[in-house]
């Protein structure tokens, strides 16, 4: 009984266990478009503009509820030192009629307040794909950097041990035999290095996508060329009629209008209408008294009207300051546009920069890979020294390096560019 007891606590163990994947922290693999995909929909930044947006939606709901009639009630009671008590219930209907376009203001302020909650997600979504597509390339240039040092490596432990070789058989002093040592020592170094900057890239991009730290997600992809073929005036176009900030500044200046509008009210009149029903007596059913029995209760219709006459230039201030606010707005979005008409100058100029280093740097890799070779092979026939061969080898692994951080420069220079021209663009094709 005691074994079937046990064999059963063990199933139930396995059973309840954790896959061995997820146990291990396995994060998934993702593609630069499925990471950005997912970077969107887990990022706690985003989640919090959209409570943002949903926020003022909710304040837009509201200003809409001025426009309509309000129903209030009130009931009280009056103990009276010579007379009876008095109970007293009134029911009132509400409708503003005109006040001085406040409430039509204050709506559309409302209004405009949300499409700029919508537009500031907007940039945070923007600046989210950013800067996840800017760490997977950097993640990739990290993979790239891996490939170049384990080559370096294992050219120089192949050097090495070839100048073991004629150093037993006498044709190479030991000094030349030391060299090689250090030299692939320098570059297991280098390989060790750059496989921690791979690992923190990942972490990195981890954070990025909600993924836990410790999970070893796989980010998958090569450092392609992209083309961008759109010229600047096309650029800009795109930038002033989609970025999201100008947007914004466009909706500030439109709600300091509105603001404006609120502070004029003050100079019109107030009026509301009010239909209301009430009913007094001396019990808390106030349904009147021995000696009211009849007409304890009345309905009555109102109209009201109220403006403020003088009040020591307050309303005239405060609409002076909203003029001055609105100016400093438009001043504001007009130093904003032409921030942005440099921005998109400045990373086509990136783009077109990176570009031209990824043709001299691919040329450079041929260069050096030849003369690697030629000089390999002048050593091994004896009339080429060993720091020929160190040299050219610091040389090629060099120059693969500045073509790998080329190919990442330019794909985040394109990144940036999308962002500056306010477009979401996942996989940075030209389709989107």
């Amino acid at each position: 009984m005691n074994k079937f007891f046990i064999l059963f606590s063990i199933i139930l163990g396995l059973l309840a266990a954790p896959p061995a994947a997820a146990a291990a922290g396995d994060g998934g693999r993702y593609t630069l478009e499925q990471a950005v995909r997912r970077a969107l929909e887990q990022n706690f930044a985003i989640k919090a503009s959209e409570s943002g947006l949903r926020a003022s939606e909710s304040g837009r709901l509201a200003a809409r509820g001025e426009f309509g009639p309000k129903l209030a009630t009130s009931y009280g009671y009056t103990d009276y030192q010579h007379d009876e008590d008095l109970y007293r219930w009134r029911v009132s209907l509400t409708q503003d009629i005109f006040s001085g376009f406040a409430t039509l203001a204050a709506y559309e302020r409302a209004v405009l307040q949300k499409e700029s909650a919508a537009a500031a997600l907007a940039r945070a979504r923007l600046a989210l794909i950013l800067t996840v597509q800017q760490n997977f390339f950097a993640y990739l240039k990290a993979k790239a950097d891996v490939r170049s040092a384990s080559d370096s490596y294992g050219r120089l432990a192949a050097q090495l041990k070839e100048t073991r070789s004629f150093y037993d058989v006498g044709l190479r002093p030991r000094l030349d035999v030391l060299q090689a040592e250090v030299n692939a020592s320098e570059a297991q170094d280098v390989l060790i290095r750059a496989r921690n900057s791979v690992e923190t890239q990942r972490a990195r991009l981890n954070t990025l996508l909600n993924i836990p730290l410790g999970a070893k997600a796989e980010y998958v992809g090569e450092l392609a060329h992209i083309p961008f073929m759109a010229e600047l005036d096309d650029c800009l176009a795109r930038a002033y009629r989609q970025r999201p900030d100008i947007s914004i500044a466009r909706q500030a200046v439109s709600m300091a209008e509105r603001d404006k509008t609120s502070a004029a009210s003050n100079f019109y009149p107030n009026i509301k209408g009010e239909l209301a029903w009430a009913t007094q007596g001396e019990t808390w059913t106030a349904d009147g008294s021995p000696e009211r029995p009849r007409g304890y209760s009345e309905w009555s219709l109102g109209l009201s009207g109220s403006i403020n006459l003088f009040e020591w230039g307050k309303s005239y201030y405060e609409v002076e300051k909203s003029a001055h606010g609105i100016t400093r707005l438009r001043m504001e979005e007009a130093e904003l546009r032409q921030e942005v008409a440099f921005q998109v100058q400045a990373r086509l100029i990136d783009l077109d920069n990176a570009a031209k280093r990824i043709a001299v740097a691919r040329k450079s890799v041929e260069q050096s890979r030849e003369a690697y070779q030629a000089a390999l092979a002048r050593y091994r026939e004896q009339v080429g020294t060993s720091l020929d061969v160190l040299d050219a080898q610091s040389r090629l692994t060099s120059s693969e390096v500045s073509l790998s951080g080329a190919r990442a420069d330019y794909l985040s220079a394109l990144a940036a560019l999308y962002a500056a021209i306010g477009e979401e663009n996942s996989n940075l094709r030209q389709d989107g």
